[in-house]
């Protein structure tokens, strides 16, 4: 750092051209996502004991139909051509969500074919069972907050969940920063709180990841509320169950166990479903699915 970057407060702008740090980005994203990815995951035999945890370099290679030499080239940062179709190969390999497909193709700087995809861990069977679940709201939430997908109910839980562009559906900017999520969650301190210590515990496997940090850069810039939060760094795991209440401004008050089942070893992308604990709450859970489900 120089001595005119300690005197101003901040560190000194990288040296290197924009398009290293662009593959250099890439090449770690690419790296991370493959190895927090076992081969059962994706249909491979374990093979036994692993030097690195994840998937190997040839198996990515393998599954997304490219070559071994380049897909090394691609996390060694080389400056070699990608295409869109090669890009969605690796993202399904890889099970993206769809903010993780999104960042790859921007720092790939390609543009996405089928930038609404959902993300692969979303299978047809567990859409399946999101709508069997109804009229109790569900969703399949990632270690972000991510909202990955829902059903009818629970886009009805708080506010019109469909209304909101793809990348605010996230229940912690949802819960910091739009007005009637933070009428909506009755217990809202409490809930703020266990909700940044868990994504901080979270993050822990995530620190150098860029979605992870700009997400909260972006919580930081827009609540003062979060940013105090962030600071005093308290960290939790997140709970297999629980309760919950919401306000909704058409039925009223609803009071929920909720379960959160893991859809992977390690915790992170969770189904979460809410279980009303009283009869009030069944019958206003029976309204909101009616208005859900009349469009």
């Amino acid at each position: 750092m120089t001595i005119a970057a300690i005197r101003n407060g901040r560190p000194p702008a990288d040296p290197r051209p924009p398009d290293e740090v662009r593959r250099r980005e890439l090449a770690s994203f690419l790296r991370s996502r493959r190895e927090r990815i076992s081969p059962e995951q994706v249909g491979l035999p374990s093979g036994g004991r692993r030097r690195t945890p994840g998937l190997r370099r040839e198996e990515v290679a393998q599954l997304s139909a490219v070559g071994v030499t380049w897909y090394t080239w691609l996390e060694q940062a080389r400056d070699i051509q990608v295409s869109a179709q090669v890009l969605d190969a690796i993202a399904r390999t890889l099970l993206l969500d769809p903010n993780e497909r999104s960042h790859l193709f921007v720092l790939a700087g390609v543009g996405d074919p089928s930038p609404g995809k959902d993300c692969a861990s979303i299978t047809p069977a567990l859409r399946e069972m999101l709508e069997r679940l109804e009229p109790l709201p569900a969703a399949v939430i990632n270690g972000r907050y991510d909202i990955l997908t829902h059903n009818r109910t629970f886009a009805r839980l708080v506010d019109d969940l469909d209304a909101f562009p793809f990348e605010d559906r996230n229940l912690m900017w949802l819960a910091f920063t739009h007005p009637a999520w933070r009428q909506g969650l009755v217990d809202r301190d409490e809930s703020l709180a266990s909700m940044v210590a868990r994504f901080r515990a979270s993050m822990a496997d995530h620190v150098a990841e860029p979605a992870w940090k700009a997400l909260v850069k972006r919580l930081r810039a827009a609540s003062p509320e979060f940013a105090a939060a962030w600071e005093r760094h308290e960290v939790s795991m997140p709970s297999a169950n629980g309760t919950k209440r919401f306000l909704n401004p058409q039925v009223g008050l609803l009071h929920f166990d909720f379960t959160h089942l893991w859809l992977y070893p390690r915790l992170g992308t969770r189904l979460i479903t809410y279980t009303p604990l009283d009869k009030q709450t069944r019958t206003r859970l029976d309204r909101l699915y009616a208005l859900a489900t009349a469009g």
